[in-house]
């Protein structure tokens, strides 16, 4: 087993969405099912909750100052430390916003996946994936996901990558960076059920993708075509997310979640009752350099 180093045990029940502030130099990430907001500064290794009571399922920091946070069940939102939450939108042409992870594009723009998968109901609405505007407002680019998750892009903005955890598959799109427009949707990369399910991931400066596996206990790294290049095994079971950090960019923070899910989609004799299922935060020493994640830069009228 490679080495992590643990900077939270805080027993996260659904730990998930860790962004990296290149400013501050501060690793945040949400415990969605807890409802907590968590910062962290590996300098001082002081580690700070910064929001309480809100399942926040996604969000991004917001050029204008604060974030912007995809709610699990309440919306999207805008928050700041001084003035705390501020809802940009409940429900979109009549259906009400649900989220699941998020992610934002170099002109600002932010782009969620609604949560609608339903595992008891054969019939659950599909869900989309939509666009945050730099004006807050909302457009669908893409529908028919079962359970939309991480997201990312090229380094050359030309390529956009979305995993749907419950169709094992991560896919991608051709991007257009002026207008904020996905085509030519393809499936990049198709998981095996021993694999876990992909979910949370992001894409390194030399543009391979990370990708965490729910229920694989590790971390899978792609090239652009799709290719297994490495896979790293992690101490948990519900491995949930990964981003990169740090002062030069070489460590790999990983997310997990300690709320046994007891879904159908685990692998043949998964082990629900394990001792390691999840809960801390890791960080692991890469050899190899992220790129910087993008902040949203939205401002509704």
């Amino acid at each position: 087993m490679p080495h992590f180093d643990i900077i939270a045990n805080l027993g996260s029940e659904l730990g998930e969405g860790p962004i990296w502030d290149t400013q501050k130099q501060q690793l945040w990430w949400t415990d969605i099912f807890g409802g907590f907001v968590y910062c962290y500064n590996p300098v001082s290794e002081k580690l700070e909750t910064v929001i309480e009571g809100h399942q926040i399922a996604g969000f991004s920091l917001n050029e204008p100052g604060g974030l912007i946070c995809a709610h699990l069940n309440d919306g999207l939102q805008l928050w700041t430390e001084k003035g705390g939450f501020k809802l940009i939108a409940k429900e979109f042409e009549g259906i009400e916003l649900a989220f699941n992870d998020s992610t934002a594009d170099a002109n600002g723009r932010y782009y969620i996946c609604s949560k609608y998968y339903d595992p008891d109901n054969a019939d659950y609405r599909l869900g989309k994936l939509y666009q945050v505007g730099n004006d807050g407002s909302i457009s669908i680019r893409d529908e028919g996901l079962h359970l939309g998750n991480g997201m990312g892009f090229s380094p050359d903005n030309r390529t956009f990558y979305l995993a749907d955890s419950v169709a094992r598959k991560i896919y991608a799109y051709d991007f257009d960076l002026a207008s904020g427009v996905l085509s030519n949707k393809r499936t990049l990369i198709t998981l095996k059920e021993q694999d876990g399910l992909p979910d949370g991931l992001t894409v390194d400066a030399a543009g391979f993708i990370w990708c965490a596996m729910w229920y694989g206990s590790c971390v899978i790294r792609f090239d652009p075509e799709g290719r297994e290049e490495r896979r790293l095994p992690t101490p948990m079971k519900q491995t949930s997310s990964v981003m990169f950090g740090g002062a030069d960019l070489t460590d790999l923070y990983i997310t997990t979640a300690g709320m046994s899910w007891r879904s159908h989609l685990a692998p043949a004799g998964y082990d629900f009752n394990a001792s390691n299922i999840g809960g801390p935060v890791y960080r692991y020493r890469a050899d190899i350099m992220g790129k910087v994640e993008y902040k949203a830069d939205v401002s509704p009228a």
